[in-house]
């Protein structure tokens, strides 16, 4: 009976954990979708907004530190669209990839140039206690966070769904060229997606620095989002819901059962092997577009 407890426990705290790798996979898919551009920097922009929110927040207070974070988070998109990957549309893959990966550096380097390199703290007031049913410790923040992550979700899905730049995203993911010819202005658009991108970015920054601080060794958990979008499908944002989920209770149930009995370490490594277990049988993820290409 204790047994069957833990793993409720452990299977209840991956899915809340993995609601919050979902975050950081959606901004991800976000730039993907709209403009078919790997965005290696969105882990970068998670801290960069994270590190914006504690070092203004002494200053202004928490609530303008917000705002003007959510201004600068838009800023820093809007730039990076338009004087870094605009002119590069249609260039070589690994040209695109490369400029992602000078935008990491640069906002990591404008990070601590502008805020230092000491870790903060970030307190949300979410109290620590945990909710105790039936006997199953739930931790409250990871319940809270998760609550503010699928907010986020359901309110991106709706976006999608029910709004004009919404509904001309996901033209624009499915054909460029038909997009076009239907008035869709593509610039735009992209502009649009990489904004919202850096608004998620913001969204999982606040949240994983209320968990773990708020530190360089931060901008790493955007590796831990590369397994989601193998699992759910690198163009599908129901795909990065079920791809974190799965990713955070494969990492729970790991480390709490089979890292006991040999000495811990299985959390860092289990998401990689589940993600390898789709690339063998299920290389497109579960939602992703199988696509042939011609060679």
């Amino acid at each position: 009976m204790n047994e069957l407890i833990y793993a409720i426990e452990l299977t209840i705290t991956g899915l809340l954990i993995g609601s919050m790798y979902s975050l950081v996979a959606l901004g991800f898919v976000l730039i993907f979708k709209a403009s078919s551009v790997f965005n290696f920097a969105q882990g970068a922009m998670t801290l960069f907004a994270a590190l914006s929110v504690v070092g203004l927040f002494p200053i202004v207070g928490f609530w303008p530190a917000l705002a003007l974070t959510i201004v600068a988070m838009c800023g820093v998109a809007v730039f990076a669209e338009r004087v870094i990957f605009r002119p590069l549309i249609g260039g070589a893959p690994l040209v695109i990839f490369m400029a992602t990966l000078g935008l990491a550096f640069m906002l990591e380097g404008s990070a601590q140039i502008i805020w230092g390199t000491q870790p903060y703290g970030l307190d949300l007031g979410i109290p620590i206690e945990p909710i105790i049913i039936g006997g199953v410790y739930i931790s409250r923040f990871d319940l809270v966070a998760a609550g503010v992550a699928g907010l986020l979700v359901l309110l991106l899905v709706l976006f999608f769904q029910k709004t004009k730049i919404g509904l001309g995203l996901r033209a624009v993911a499915d054909d460029h060229v038909a997009a076009q010819s239907m008035g869709i202005q593509l610039r735009r658009v992209w502009a649009v997606a990489w904004a919202l991108a850096g608004l998620v970015a913001l969204a999982a920054g606040m949240l994983w620095g209320a968990r773990i601080g708020v530190h360089f060794a931060m901008s790493l958990i955007a590796l831990k989002a590369l397994p989601v979008l193998i699992i759910g499908g690198i163009e599908s944002v129901p795909g990065a819901i079920v791809g974190g989920l799965i990713v955070g209770v494969a990492e729970a149930l790991g480390e709490g059962f089979v890292g006991s009995m040999i000495g811990g370490g299985v959390q860092d490594i289990m998401a990689y092997l589940v993600a390898l277990l789709f690339l063998l049988f299920r290389p497109y993820g579960l939602f992703g577009e199988k696509k042939i290409e011609r060679v």
